[in-house]
């Protein structure tokens, strides 16, 4: 029997084995929840206040497995079923051979007629041995890896659902929290979908051997049934109030410990913290809060391995009992029955075998019933019922000009309880170049998510030369747009496919090193010795490199060109710059525009006065819009906003024409 297998970074405490990842590594799922493990029967109860999860229940869970497996892998059944078969026998089948071979022994004949028998025992019984070994082999040594194969299909699955789903899901917290269940349900070997392929395996093989040896101790006592059905029970209920016990005084209680840990883990080894650490000689301090987690931990470990040393003595008595009943069946039958030594034997292994079946049998598939629920959580997410709003949708019409309208639009995130855009009507007409202003949380990312269609409105409409933007496919509506974000994604990919975001098969070379060299990155390109073909991010490949913050916006720059669609955004993309830089750099990205339609987003207003129009957001509405000149005129909120910055503008000059003149 398999009790438990502790590592201190390393446990699965739900069923009490060691947790390993798709390749055998050890797998720590404490960064995913905050604990030391995967998911606690009480998150299962709680989950049921998620509307998106869902219960399938044992059977259909099994079906679905099954059919995954079928799929994937269909082999796998097959070497599954090979294995069953020849573990089940094995058990029990050298008991049965030792039978053979002192019946041979007792039946009193020559010896030249003994030795014969005996050696056409030896060569059937071994031959069939030989057979039962090389199946059971093989199934061990190659249905691990094949399950293993079946689970990352499924996590591709998982993974694809991910990339599926509307942006605006993956912000929702009840779509977030069954995609997390669903990332734990196959996060391992021993629990949710891959758990649950493993433990049907050892479920059929004890089933298998409960019902053989069942028929053979019913005939040999069934009164000894009785008694192992009993000791078996009493002893799994043990072995759970163990489970229960480890999990709400040991696993429950280091939740905090293991946030700690995980916690100084990442301060101690994180780049960005290493400067602050030693300047300050936090070294020793740091070491002594780590210290402080440990102790704690130590001690709810001692407690863990006390009550599964009470589970060992348990276990260990039982057997002693167990073999004890076993062996006084087996003398009353010699005795009084008249049994022969040969059967004595076969009778043993095969009680020996049904007792040790039957507790397997009852503790797998409580596991197996807590593989089911993970596998539960996997299938809430894969088989997530997300209203589909493209099923009646027009094809996105090609046009020389597009103009963009809001209509009344409001927008109100999930459980918030102010709106974030309140009755937005705005144009913006082809060709134009529209800058949107505000201070921060004024509404400017919500209005661009909204134009971008990475958020449908709460109220009102939006519309594309005058039809409604719902009614084209979002991906055809996505093409439309060259977006450069604020926060700029590198991906480990080569240079060129981070500006093309296609693979380097597909991708023009030539294209990407203009749009490169028109963002600005001709210098960087010229020190490196690959040129675009240099890996970004050192986490894929060695040589792989990383890009300072205004290289970085260099590189979305050039995405945008690259793409070359009809309307370019940028979304405070030049935050991390100095005032000066700022306006720089959109002023040339202004001639990069040309004739495009464009939108420029900013709590700084070093892109307004080349715009055709500014219009000014203030806490989710739009106060002012009109031409820099007019704004500046009506001397509002904008012309407000704009002298402060300007004096700032005068006062950075003035700094670098003294730095000039003392040099």
């Amino acid at each position: 029997m398999c009790h438990v297998f502790l590592s201190y970074n390393e446990k699965d405490w739900r069923s009490g084995h060691l947790c390993r990842d798709g390749y055998g590594e050890p797998a720590y799922f404490g960064r995913l929840t905050g604990k030391g493990g995967g998911k606690m029967w009480s998150e299962y109860e709680e989950s049921k206040d998620n509307p998106l999860h869902r219960e399938f229940g044992i059977w259909s869970n099994t079906c679905f497995i099954l059919k995954k497996m079928a799929k994937y892998k269909p082999d796998v059944i097959v070497l599954i079923v090979v294995g069953v078969i020849c573990s089940s026998v094995l058990s029990y089948f050298w008991g049965i051979f030792g039978k053979y071979v002192i019946d041979i022994i007792q039946m009193g004949a020559s010896e030249e007629e003994g030795v014969r028998r005996l050696l056409q025992v030896i060569l059937i019984e071994g031959s069939i041995a030989f057979v039962l070994n090389i199946g059971n082999a093989l199934s061990n040594n190659i249905v691990w890896y094949k399950l293993i194969y079946v689970r990352m299909n499924m996590i591709t699955e998982r993974i694809a659902k991910v990339l599926s789903l509307r942006y605006e899901l993956i912000e929702r917290p009840d779509v977030l929290d069954v995609a997390m269940r669903a990332s734990q349900a196959t996060g391992g070997n021993v629990n949710g979908v891959e758990g649950m392929m493993h433990l049907m395996q050892q479920i059929l093989t004890s089933l298998l051997t409960v019902v053989v040896t069942f028929v053979a101790v019913t005939v040999l006592d069934f009164r000894l049934i009785i008694a192992l059905v009993i000791l078996s029970v009493l002893q799994f209920l043990y072995y759970r109030r163990i489970v229960k016990y480890d999990k709400e005084q040991v696993w429950d209680k280091l939740s905090n410990s293991w946030r700690k840990l995980d916690y100084m883990e990442r301060v101690t080894q994180d780049f960005d913290q290493a400067k602050d650490i030693r300047l300050f000689v936090l070294s020793d301090y740091l070491s002594s809060k780590q210290e402080e987690a440990y102790k704690d931990r130590i001690s709810k470990f001692d407690l863990h391995h006390e009550l599964w040393f009470k589970n060992t003595l348990v276990v260990q008595v039982s057997n002693v009992v167990i073999k004890a009943l076993i062996y006084a069946a087996l003398f009353l039958a010699v005795f009084r029955k008249g049994m022969e030594v040969g059967n004595f034997t076969m009778f043993l292994a095969l009680a020996l075998a049904f007792s040790q079946a039957l507790l397997n049998l009852l503790q797998r598939f409580g596991d197996y019933k807590k593989a089911s629920l993970e596998t539960d959580d996997y299938r809430s997410f894969i088989e997530l019922d997300i209203e589909d709003d493209e099923k009646d949708c027009i094809p996105l019409p090609k046009a020389d000009q597009y103009e963009i309208e809001f209509k009344n639009v409001s927008y109100k995130y999930q459980k918030a309880e102010k709106y974030a855009l309140k009755n937005l009507s705005l144009k913006l007409h082809a060709g134009e170049k529209l800058a949107v202003v505000g201070l921060n949380g004024a509404g400017k990312t919500t209005m661009i998510k909204l134009l971008l269609r990475l958020y449908d409105p709460t109220e009102g409409v939006i519309t594309l030369n005058g039809v409604d933007i719902r009614k084209y496919k979002r991906e055809d509506y996505y093409r439309l747009f060259a977006p450069v974000f604020q926060n700029v994604e590198i991906f480990a990919f080569l240079l060129a496919e981070n500006i093309a975001m296609e693979s380097d098969k597909k991708l023009d070379r030539k294209k990407v090193l203009d749009s490169a060299i028109q963002a600005g990155l001709q210098e960087k390109l010229q020190s490196l010795t690959k040129g675009i073909d240099t890996p970004l991010t050192n986490i894929v490949e060695e040589d792989g490199i990383d890009l300072s913050g205004g290289e970085k916006q260099k590189l979305a720059l050039a995405r945008a060109l690259y793409k070359g669609a009809d309307i370019v955004v940028l979304d405070e993309p030049t935050s991390a710059l100095d005032a000066l830089a700022e306006q720089n750099l959109y002023e040339r990205f202004d001639e990069m525009v040309g004739q495009k339609s464009a939108v420029y987003i900013s709590h700084r207003l070093a892109s307004t006065r080349f715009c055709d129009r500014v219009a000014m957001f203030e806490d989710g509405e739009l106060v002012e819009i009109g031409s820099h000149d007019e704004l500046m005129d009506k001397n509002g909120k904008y012309a407000n906003m704009f002298n402060v910055q300007a004096q700032y503008y005068r006062e950075e000059n003035a700094e670098e024409g003294q730095v000039e003149k003392v040099g």
